[in-house]
């Protein structure tokens, strides 16, 4: 790590009594020597969070309190608007990510000229609960992008300044930061990381989030691979469903012409259906397509990142 360079810690916190004080204690013994913010953003708990936050009175933290609890990505993206840092690193505030494994992982990312290097949790300490649904999610992203992540729900990250500050997050898109990150063209790299187990408080997972992270997947999948082209998703789909009802319908107007009845044939329904159904995600294709248009050109926004801009021209005498 360098010590020129400044670091911005962003931690969501929710109900973390117990575990906020030696939060900061383990941190400041990690971060020993080096320039830091410890951003902590409190996403309205009901316990003594914010007061153990307080009494530590530590000059390196800034607390975010939000006015309710919003979810752990919109108090992510508090904590992203407002970290100043060179990098900016992300962990929970359970206590179950080591803040020991922070240096090695900033060497890792300057040493590979990295966007962003994520944590591989050894021996987890985590139930069943919490790890199934993180194998579905990290099976489904490996069959359909070309992310070869292994642990893709691991808080434990550390981002270039430029790579947290694009970052988007809303719903509970949090546990797909990687993927996003991946989808808008950063380098990534993984290594091992420490797991503990959770010393105090309880784990807010669930088998009800199973159902939200293949949601919310299919949902960053979307966004990112059809927002700014929505025409190619609803336009294949509108054009094999209309193909396949117009062939349905050819076979049976030949059947038909040969004298046979088909009007009670429930073949018939499905052609007709299929062909409307075609057209309707033809058009709805079309109608998303000029809306993502308007979005862009309103906002000034463009549909890409640029990593970096050479001037080549700024060489010659």
């Amino acid at each position: 790590m360098d010590h020129n360079k400044f670091y911005s810690l962003v931690i969501p916190m929710y109900n973390e009594e117990g575990n906020a004080g030696i939060l900061i204690d383990r941190i400041r013994e990690a971060m020993n020597g080096y320039k830091y913010e410890l951003i902590l953003i409190d996403d309205n708990s009901k316990d003594k969070t914010v007061k153990e936050i307080i009494e530590k009175n530590d000059p390196s933290v800034v607390l975010i309190q939000l006015k309710k609890n919003y979810g752990q990505s919109s108090a992510m993206m508090a904590g992203f608007d407002y970290a100043t840092g060179d990098y900016v690193i992300t962990l929970d505030g359970d206590l179950q990510n080591d803040p020991s494994d922070i240096p090695a992982m900033v060497a890792l990312l300057e040493k590979g000229d990295y966007d962003l290097v994520v944590g591989k949790r050894q021996k987890r300490k985590d139930s069943s609960i919490r790890t199934i649904p993180s194998r579905i999610a990290n099976f489904i992203i490996k069959k359909s992008t070309k992310l070869n992540i292994s642990d893709q729900g691991c808080a434990l990250k550390v981002f270039t300044h430029d790579t947290a500050k694009d970052l988007n997050l809303y719903g509970e898109n949090h546990r797909f930061i990687s993927l996003m990150a991946h989808l808008n063209g950063a380098k990534i790299a993984e290594m091992p990381v420490k797991h503990h187990a959770r010393q105090f408080g309880v784990s807010k997972y669930g088998m009800n989030r199973t159902f939200k992270v293949i949601n919310d997947l299919l949902l960053v999948l979307f966004n990112q691979k059809y927002l700014s082209k929505p025409i190619y998703l609803f336009g294949n789909i509108g054009l094999v469903a209309f193909v396949l009802g117009m062939l349905i319908n050819a076979y049976l107007l030949v059947v038909k012409l040969m004298g046979h009845d088909i009007g009670g044939r429930p073949l018939l329904i499905l052609g007709v259906l299929l062909a409307f159904i075609g057209i309707q995600f033809f058009t709805t294709g079309i109608i998303i397509d000029m809306l993502m248009k308007t979005y862009y050109e309103s906002q000034s926004k463009r549909p890409f990142n640029i990593r970096k801009i050479t001037n080549f021209g700024e060489n010659k005498a």
